[in-house]
């Protein structure tokens, strides 16, 4: 089950995103699926069969959206998070071995696109190993390839 928390930057997103796929990209598909089924036997119609299933893939997607945007809670930042790992934060750990990562908490709705290298769900287990750790603080995350140990580096929230 996925967690319901979103960051603001990441609800404004998925608004916009459902706001183009509705008014810009699926008028378009339209126009393209109109104009190859004029052409007649749609059976062999490259341009028919492609654009009638973006225009599903597009209707998809906003149906999800429509359905989960409100049900979606809207995390702001607080100025009792600061110093801690929260919901929004964008921490940076290392490993014994020198071994550096960085990323956002965000929610799994957040984790699309260009940014799902530098984000990371709530719901994973690194995550969830992180919440209230500090600077400086070690812990522990359990992979299946047994358990690793990381050390918090630096914690940064957008404000």
């Amino acid at each position: 089950m996925k967690t319901n928390l979103v960051t603001a930057e990441g609800y404004r997103k998925l608004q916009e995103e459902e706001n183009y796929l509705w008014t810009v990209k699926r008028p378009e598909i339209t126009k393209i699926v109109t104009w190859a089924a004029s052409l007649g036997d749609r059976s062999e119609n490259a341009d028919y069969t492609f654009n009638k299933r973006v225009l599903r893939q597009i209707d998809r997607r906003v149906r999800y959206l429509r359905k989960r945007l409100p049900d979606l809670k809207v995390v702001e930042y607080s100025q009792v998070q600061e110093g801690k790992v929260f919901f929004g934060a964008k921490v940076y750990i290392e490993n014994e071995a020198g071994e550096t990562k960085s990323f956002k908490i965000v929610g799994p709705d957040e984790i699309y696109g260009d940014e799902m290298e530098s984000y990371i769900s709530i719901d994973s287990p690194m995550a969830r190993a992180l919440l209230k750790k500090q600077v400086d603080d070690e812990f522990i995350v359990k992979t299946p390839q047994g358990n690793k140990e990381w050390f918090v580096n630096a914690i940064e929230y957008e404000k």
